[in-house]
């Protein structure tokens, strides 16, 4: 597989998204020299907030291999992800993220939602009984 043809492939995947109405993002993600899956913004279109073209890209790719863990493949991407694509992306352990073009000026992410933790002491019941619940899942996993 020649990169151009990546390349290419992630534009055409951008044009898709553009025709639809959505942000033109493409996205390829490829093992062993082989694309695996391709694909593009769906957000406006389907009214989902995921539908970014990185996730979308990941979510076919996982189905393809029957697993989560990427960590043998690389994704091109014709935007720089988002933080929330890039926390994906990352989860995913995808070894490589080659993308054409930063974020525009005008592009750039911005949240008002605050983050607050809902109990301030150690003492609360419903912690207590989470902590022993994800301590408890970790130890028989790992």
């Amino acid at each position: 597989m020649k990169i151009e043809e990546i390349w290419d492939l992630c534009i055409s995947e951008a044009k898709i998204s553009y025709n639809q109405g959505d942000v033109p993002i493409g996205a390829v993600l490829v093992k062993d020299n082989e694309i695996l899956a391709s694909a593009h913004n769906t957000r406006e279109i389907e009214h989902n907030i995921l539908g970014h073209a990185e996730i979308n890209v990941i979510l076919q790719a996982s189905e393809r291999l029957k697993r989560w863990n990427l960590s043998d493949c690389s994704i091109y991407v014709t935007l720089k992800p988002c933080s929330m694509c890039y926390e994906v992306i990352k989860q995913s352990r995808i070894a490589n993220v080659y993308y054409l073009l930063d974020k525009l000026d005008y592009k750039k992410e911005f949240s008002k939602t605050k983050f607050v933790k809902f109990y301030e002491n150690d003492e609360n019941e419903h912690e207590q009984m989470y902590h022993k619940l994800l301590k408890s899942f970790f130890q028989q996993k790992r």
